[in-house]
């Protein structure tokens, strides 16, 4: 059941525990509009404010994600706001739980060119107990065009819209915090004890930015696979597709899929037990140019060689952009990771001719932001272009979305803890990358494992999937260590099948753990189904 309250308009001028405990506070209001103050926010004016109490939703699945069902009860606010002079209108959604609020805020961050992870999200955080709430950027994502960047980037032929890009980028974030926290304050009677954000991906990115913009607005970050050094490996994820053209072949998936899975072969076993999983990716030393002329199965059915053009297009996924000088300008996906994200082909239906099919992110990065071009034919874009671009890139966006400022020096001072985890598998964004980063943070700040711990996640796709182990309670592992001081060594990872299937009565899934870096998972020769067959080292 839904009751809905009325709509208030106002133009706002311009101003400045421990356990997971379901309790009821004293100052609570009830969830009407004219209950719950309405919040003021630095540089901008309130449009509208909405409140509806909701009881009783289930919100579906979402994937790995958000892979549960869950039905929720919650009071709803709709912000809607616009900074003076942007001409961008935003909405921020906040959820309160009605009566089992533990306290504590939580941010909920998006994918691609989405702002949020919308519904899901919140609702995994209202069935914790948390008040949470996300943002839209200023382009809703009740359009068609969620995850494209089409009808926003460009206020006219070649002029890029850059208050829509510094929303995306790190303003609406800053303001989703403060509206709502804000929120949370005048529905509960007291601030939240403690504020988080969790996100994967684009929600990532967000959450290093919030570290290294906002160090005050968190007091723990879960950044998971995140999308940082963005001016670098977004133009990076087109590079296989460059040599693609460069060739002139276009090798059919099941061959580029073949060579991953012969790496894999080749490297699985590097661990000491044989999973599927290459858990020590730099020791993989395949090489795919080895297995030129050999053969392979498509569908197990048609038999076909592998080509030493396939050969070529893989190693530009593995190895990353090398200019003519030698020069390695960015990292590559390891090889265990799928490639059919930044090394896709498909065949025309009319005339059965192969052609490259770029990372829809990439390729819109390239056209809209970087040449400010939509109808650019990609195609044309010679070796010299690419590394102009990619130049281009880093000169012009570092500062806007790199989200690459190794100083957290303030979020440590803070009091701030950041969990980061990456797949090693992942399939769009390098690893490396945001292992390089960790790096640099390290030479800029002292005692960085007091505050900040990266995991690499051995067979793990982007975000969830692949053959490996997934991450569980990490973010039961970020509030410990903020609220209790205890700071992660390992994480714990579940299999999501049992021998590629679901697991039968009495039957539990395989446990692993996953090591804080530089330390890696090794198999000691125990039942490999248990976490405690594996160490640190």
């Amino acid at each position: 059941m839904v009751r809905k309250h009325a709509l208030i308009s106002a133009i706002v001028g311009l101003s400045t525990s421990t356990g997971v405990l379901a309790r009821s506070y004293n100052g609570q209001a009830a969830c009407t509009a004219a209950a719950i103050s309405q919040p003021s926010l630095f540089g901008a004016e309130i449009q509208s404010l909405t409140v509806e109490e909701v009881r009783n939703r289930t919100v579906p699945s979402n994937g790995n994600a958000f892979p549960s069902n869950l039905t929720v009860s919650y009071c709803g606010v709709n912000i809607s706001y616009t900074h003076t002079g942007w001409n961008d209108l935003i909405n921020v959604e906040v959820w309160l739980p009605l009566d089992t609020w533990n306290g504590r805020f939580q941010g909920t961050g998006g994918g691609g060119w989405q702002m949020s992870s919308g519904a899901p999200a919140l609702a995994s955080a209202v069935d914790e107990g948390y008040s949470a709430a996300r943002t839209d950027g200023g382009h809703p994502d009740a359009t068609a065009s969620v995850a494209s960047a089409s009808n926003w980037a460009l206020l006219s032929p070649g002029n890029i819209n850059f208050p829509l890009l510094q929303d995306f980028a790190a303003v609406a974030l800053s303001d989703m915090a403060i509206l709502g926290k804000s929120i949370t304050k005048s529905y509960y009677g007291q601030k939240p004890e403690y504020s988080y954000w969790t996100g994967c991906s684009t929600g990532g990115r967000q959450g290093m930015m919030l570290a290294q913009r906002y160090p005050d607005l968190y007091d723990g970050i879960l950044a998971k696979a995140p999308a940082i050094n963005w001016d670098s490996f977004v133009v990076t994820e087109y590079w296989p597709q460059l040599v693609m053209n460069t060739l002139g072949a276009y090798p059919p998936p099941c061959e580029i899929e073949a060579f991953t899975q012969a790496a894999v072969a080749a490297c699985d076993e590097l661990d000491g037990l044989k999973d599927g999983v290459i858990s020590d990716a730099n020791a993989c030393a395949f090489d795919p140019y080895s297995i030129v002329g050999k053969s392979f199965s498509c569908n197990g059915t048609d038999e076909s060689i592998f080509t030493r053009e396939g050969a070529a297009v893989v190693e530009a996924a593995w190895v990353g952009p090398v200019d003519a000088s030698g020069k390695k300008e960015w990292y590559g996906l390891n090889k265990d990771a799928s490639l059919a994200g930044i090394a896709n082909t498909v065949v025309a239906a009319a005339n059965f001719s192969a052609r490259g099919a770029p990372f829809a992110i990439s390729a819109e990065y390239i056209k809209y932001f970087l040449t400010r071009d939509p109808a650019l034919d990609l195609r044309n874009i010679t070796g010299e272009d690419f590394f102009r671009l990619l130049q281009h890139s880093r000169n012009q966006f570092s500062s806007i979305i790199g989200t690459a400022d190794p100083d957290l020096s303030l979020f440590k001072s803070h009091g701030g803890k950041i969990i980061t985890w990456h797949g090693l598998a992942d399939e769009l964004i390098f690893p490396n990358g945001t292992e390089d980063y960790y790096k640099r943070v390290m030479a800029q700040v002292a005692d960085v494992q007091d505050f900040y711990r990266i995991f690499e996640a051995p067979g793990v796709g982007h975000c969830s999937g692949g053959a490996g182990p997934q991450p569980r309670d990490d973010l039961k592992a970020l509030v410990e260590w903020v609220e209790n001081g205890v700071a992660p060594d390992t994480l714990p990872v579940v299999n999501t099948t049992l021998n590629g299937a679901e697991p039968g009565p009495g039957e539990e899934l395989p446990r692993r753990k996953i090591c804080a870096w530089p330390k890696k998972q090794r198999y000691n020769g125990g039942d490999p189904l248990v976490a405690d067959s594996f160490d640190c080292v």
